[in-house]
């Protein structure tokens, strides 16, 4: 196109024809001595100008040129139609759906790592010992509800990356990723010593000076973990990266071998060396740096150095904590309620808190098969509201897919996780105390998951949306007032039933409050002057 307009510049050039034809890259022609016809090739539309001149020497140069530019970036260009053929604006429910399924489907990796992990060391301890049990409690809250502060690296990853890749400047990626790769180890190593200095502390606040022997277990499985800090907020950022490029089988291939080492270690350690939650922090933490490990790796095989870092001027933090800042005061609303769930059980006996480490582990592992969801919102979302393919229509109607397989996916996940500890509770543990409270509270234990598979579809469009500032503000308010309830509740002598209903209306709050601002008429999904406003401010940036 630059060749174009030079030559109407110049006067040169004459308009000749547009024709459809199948070609890809540009060509020259030989018509006569006299006479060339430079084709000039549209490759997402596939419509050619035929542009003609006199002179040859000022186009030979630029033709030249823009050939080299052409054949360092038609790599860039392959993949970027790729992703567009992938999931087209123009497609229907059902075959969207399928898309949705395709993406998000090994994307579960990502988010199902911990809470499995996690899982599998509720499974093993329990069977050793209920003290343990208990402590795996705030022993978890501490390790994998503190890492989630830090998914603002992960959205702050992929969507820097993926609006490089748009603008097909490969350089520009990988300098994004060794800048976000260095904050997180940064941030790794503030958390591992944060852990050696401060881990005591923070378990006695959350179980109360009393509980002496919990203390004790936690802090020995906290200290453990806290090993993999560092390649656990690494790892994050490489499997962020690995889906902002759209590949979500890196995730899945990271979570299937950290898994079976964790499970594995779990057992010998655990069973037959009998060295409980100290046995099961170790096989966790060997399992985490294996994925980080992993995922690192799977970058250097897409042509990125994985291992490399740089330090981020000024200006490269300003635009990554722009983007984080809203998200990780977001997460903190989510991590603080689900802290405080465990510390108002934790003063309800062991065995109460036992039960409600058990229903939390199953209720996190199979929350977070409704993260992809988001995912897939933010990685597609963007191209119908501010790409060239531009189409509210076809937004709602994407939006309309999620919500259904979330609302599918929440129903089977509930129905399965409610009838474990219904019909085998003796999975994870044999205390009949432990399986009576853990019973009690299956009625709001499935209404809470049902629905938030649902709810991270909608917060993901909002955050595809750069509706950051009305997710912040939103969470917040319901931070604050489920919290009030959580504490009436509590209060009233409702025990571990009314922790969870407290939860059920964090989680419908969080749904309706969403669905609400995705529905206005004067919303990012119906009206053209909000989206477009939106999009002059991303061109600014």
């Amino acid at each position: 196109m630059s060749m174009c307009l030079q030559a109407i510049n110049l006067n040169t050039f004459t308009y000749q024809s547009r024709t459809r034809i199948p070609i890809r890259n540009r060509t020259l022609v030989n018509v006569n001595s006299h006479l060339r016809i430079y084709p000039i090739c549209n490759i997402r539309k596939g419509i050619i100008t035929a542009c003609s001149a006199p002179s040859q020497e000022i186009l030979q140069q630029k033709l030249s040129d823009e050939d080299e530019t052409n054949a360092e970036s038609s790599d860039s260009v392959e993949n970027e139609q790729k992703v567009v053929v992938e999931f087209s604006a123009n497609e229907s429910i059902w075959n969207q759906t399928v898309e949705i399924i395709k993406f998000s489907g090994p994307a579960v990796g990502l988010w199902l790592c911990g809470p499995l992990m996690s899982l599998i060391d509720t499974a093993v301890v329990g069977q050793g010992s209920s003290i343990e049990l208990a402590a795996l409690g705030p022993g978890t809250v501490f390790c994998d509800n503190t890492s989630y502060i830090f998914m603002f690296l992960s959205i702050a990853t992929s969507n820097l990356v993926a609006t490089s890749l748009a603008r097909q400047d490969k350089a520009q990626v990988q300098h994004q990723i060794s800048i976000l790769i260095f904050l997180g180890l940064v941030f790794g190593v503030l958390m591992f010593f944060c852990t050696r200095l401060f881990g005591v502390r923070a378990l006695t606040s959350f179980t109360g000076g009393k509980n002496i022997e919990i203390i004790k277990s936690a802090n020995t499985y906290i200290q453990i973990r806290g090993l993999a800090w560092p390649a656990l907020l690494v790892g994050w950022v490489a499997q962020s990266a690995s889906l902002g490029m759209k590949d979500s089988w890196g995730p899945l291939k990271a979570l299937a071998v950290a898994t079976v080492i964790n499970g594995v270690g779990d057992i010998v350690l655990c069973r037959v060396f009998s060295y409980g939650i100290a046995g099961a922090a170790w096989a966790t933490m060997v399992s985490q740096v294996v994925a980080a490990y992993m995922m690192i790796e799977a970058l250097n095989n897409k042509g990125y150095k994985g291992f490399a870092i740089s330090v981020p001027s000024k200006d490269e933090l300003l635009q990554i904590f722009m983007i984080a800042g809203p998200v990780f005061l977001t997460m903190m609303s989510k991590v603080a309620f689900y802290s405080l769930l465990v510390y108002f059980a934790t003063s309800m006996g062991t065995q109460t808190i036992a039960a409600h480490q058990v229903m939390v582990q199953l209720f996190m592992i199979c929350a977070v098969w409704g993260e992809p969801l988001s995912q897939t919102a933010q990685s597609f979302m963007p191209e119908l509201l501010y790409g060239v393919n531009r189409n509210l229509s076809k937004a709602r109607v994407l939006l309309k897919s999620l919500v259904i397989v979330g609302a599918s996916s929440g129903t089977v996940l509930a129905s399965v996780a409610a009838s474990i500890p219904w019909l085998f509770p003796k999975v994870f543990s044999s205390d009949p105390q432990v399986i009576r409270e853990m019973q009690k509270i299956l009625l709001p234990y499935f209404i809470a998951l049902f629905v938030t598979p649902s709810i991270l579809s909608l917060e993901g469009t909002l955050l595809a949306g750069r509706e950051l500032k009305f997710i912040s503000l939103s969470m917040s308010s319901i931070f604050v007032l489920s919290s009030v309830l959580l504490m009436l509740l509590s209060s009233k002598g409702l025990g571990l039933s009314g922790c969870w209903f407290a939860l059920v209306i964090f989680q419908w709050s969080r749904f309706f409050m969403a669905l609400r601002r995705l529905t206005l008429s004067n919303g990012i999904l119906y009206s053209e002057e909000a989206t477009q406003n939106e999009l002059q401010k991303l061109k600014a940036v």
